[in-house]
């Protein structure tokens, strides 16, 4: 007896718990208590077996029945339903009304609890934080916005990069960016690393065509220290032998990689071929510029260029106040030097080409968008272009969000296996641009690729080609990254310098929403038609045997 009712109920059959569920259909509570005083086990009687309850207290009639779905086949966890409108009590237990006892009352779900305070109501709007620029009087600006984040992110950002190298500074913008926060003339370099771990911070430097950038994110009580290093580590460099010398290895293992990076390799070749002037001018130091750099040719560089007129002191999680009453003394005594005139640079076009032994191709189509930055509205509708246009890898987990509904993805990914990757880019600087394809493709399908990719721009520059359903997806995805990325208050502190430098003010973003938002479909097909009018610049990495021009990109560049 006692082993079947430690199995019976596996087996899916028992005696005392079909007699217990036959009184509880009854309503035969004297007989039911009775077998559940006999054998507490039958509290967890299911006719299918494990320990499910085929009753359930149903509170809203005030009565019990038969859960029949068990016996349907179906297999439930003990489950508790709760309703607001109906759920008035709960009990101690499943048979707790059979064994007498009592059960609790709860209030309604919707009704607080008795000592619970509520927070306020969030509000329906909250206006942004505002961005406050002071000038100082030798002309470099603080700019700054607040924000809710315990954490801050403070920036100092130079209107300066290798378009302002000469021959003999050449590669010095690229070393600059290797020697941030080294050595000051006011601290090691052991000492500002241990001060910045000290506070739980992050340093950062970067070097672009235009700008340098030198960031420090903290927590925001430590704004103080952050902004003192930051100032001391771009104004003081020692620029120490030892030092400039270690780095000067590492840009060495950075070109040596940059033969197994044809991405990169190919964008510096599209600026150094497609350009004469500033912009054709390396990003990354030439190897011939290795064993000529050093400690003189910086700081002769950092004396031209680091001037007040063209710095900006930016922050995001920042007291406006705050940051101008520690910035300014560490900031006024800086030269006051009149802007120089950006160094010109003319697109013309070009071809490059690199044979590499490589099973890939890749390949890359660009032209020029002209005016930059400072065509402002073409420089929106080129951002929305590329996003319209989209593309990606050939393998992809999907998803929402991932460009799947692209029309270089639906178009050309999903229809081509050769194809391992087919993107479209673009670069723009404050007077020119470049927006173009990149493709990536088994050797033999690499001219097939080039006239994909020409077809395509073709296609969006034909009126009628782009449909108003795919041109509103652009836009939308345009818009939630751009607002998603300012969340990043790294992000928003880099927008308000480099807005500041190029504008010489911070725009909202409704600003750019609005422009955005206009955009039409005559829009994208005429700035992509201006776009293919210039001349064609393509670069190329891999086997170039099967690489040869054909009818369209004849017709976009007839003098390639």
């Amino acid at each position: 007896m006692g082993f079947l009712n430690l199995v019976g109920n596996s087996f899916g059959c028992s005696a005392s718990g079909e007699r217990l569920v036959s009184a509880a259909r009854n309503g035969d509570l004297q007989e039911a208590r009775a077998l559940l005083e006999y054998n507490p086990r039958l509290a967890w009687y299911s006719t299918f077996g494990g320990r499910n309850s085929p009753l359930h207290y149903t509170a809203a009639q005030g009565h019990h029945e038969i859960n029949l779905r068990n016996y349907r086949g179906q297999r439930y966890s003990s489950s508790r339903f709760a309703s607001t409108s109906v759920v008035k009590q709960s009990s101690g237990g499943l048979f707790s009304w059979l064994l007498g006892e009592k059960s609790s009352q709860l209030p309604p779900l919707d009704v607080p609890l008795p000592g619970i305070t509520l927070p306020p109501p969030l509000p329906d709007f909250v206006e942004p934080s505002k961005t406050k620029v002071t000038t100082l009087p030798n002309g470099i600006k603080i700019a700054s916005e607040t924000s809710v984040s315990p954490a801050a992110s403070v920036g100092l950002y130079i209107d300066c990069g290798s378009i302002y190298e000469t021959p003999a500074s050449s590669g010095a913008s690229h070393l600059l960016e290797r020697m941030a926060f080294k050595s000051t003339t006011n601290r090691s370099h052991l000492r500002l690393v241990r001060e910045v771990e000290a506070i739980g911070g992050n340093v950062s430097a970067s070097a672009s065509r235009e700008q340098m950038c030198y960031t420090y994110d903290a927590f925001k009580a430590y704004v103080p220290e952050m902004v003192e290093v930051l100032i001391d580590s771009v104004r003081n460099p020692a620029f120490f032998n030892w030092e400039i010398k270690e780095q000067l290895e590492k840009i060495k293992a950075e070109i040596a990689e940059v033969s197994d990076n044809p991405q990169g390799l190919l964008l510096e070749a599209l600026h150094s071929a497609g350009y004469s002037g500033a912009l054709a001018k390396p990003l990354m130091a030439p190897q011939s510029a290795i064993h000529r750099l050093d400690s003189s040719i910086l700081e002769e560089f950092i004396a031209e260029n680091y001037t007040a007129p063209r710095m900006v002191l930016a922050a995001s999680g920042v007291e406006h106040d705050e940051l101008v009453s520690i910035a300014e003394p560490l900031l006024s005594d800086l030269p006051s030097v009149k802007r120089p005139e950006e160094p010109k640079s003319v697109y013309v076009g070009g071809d490059y080409r690199c044979q590499a032994d490589s099973d890939k191709t890749h390949i890359a189509l660009a032209f020029e968008v002209p005016g930059g930055w400072f065509e402002e509205k073409t420089a929106i509708i080129v951002t929305v272009l590329q996003m319209l246009m989209g593309g990606g890898g050939s393998f992809s987990a999907g998803g929402p969000g991932k460009g799947m509904h692209s029309r270089l993805y639906l178009r050309i990914l999903n229809n081509y296996h050769q194809i391992e990757s087919f993107s479209a880019f673009n670069s723009i600087y404050n007077h020119s641009g470049l927006f173009g394809i990149h493709a990536t493709t088994s050797p033999n399908f690499a001219s097939k690729a080039v006239d994909l990719a020409a077809g395509e721009l073709l296609e969006v520059a034909t009126p009628g080609k782009v449909t108003q359903e795919q041109l509103d997806r652009a836009k939308q995805a345009t818009k939630s990254a751009v607002l998603m990325n300012l969340e990043s208050r790294v992000v928003a502190s880099e927008d308000i310098g480099r807005q500041i430098l190029t504008y010489g003010e911070r725009k909202p973003i409704e600003h750019f929403l609005k422009d955005l938002e206009a955009i039409t479909l005559n829009d994208i097909s005429s700035t992509a038609k201006k776009i293919i009018s210039s001349p064609l610049t393509l670069a190329s990495w891999g086997d170039e045997v099967f690489l040869k021009v054909s009818k369209p990109i004849a017709w976009l560049a007839p003098d390639f």
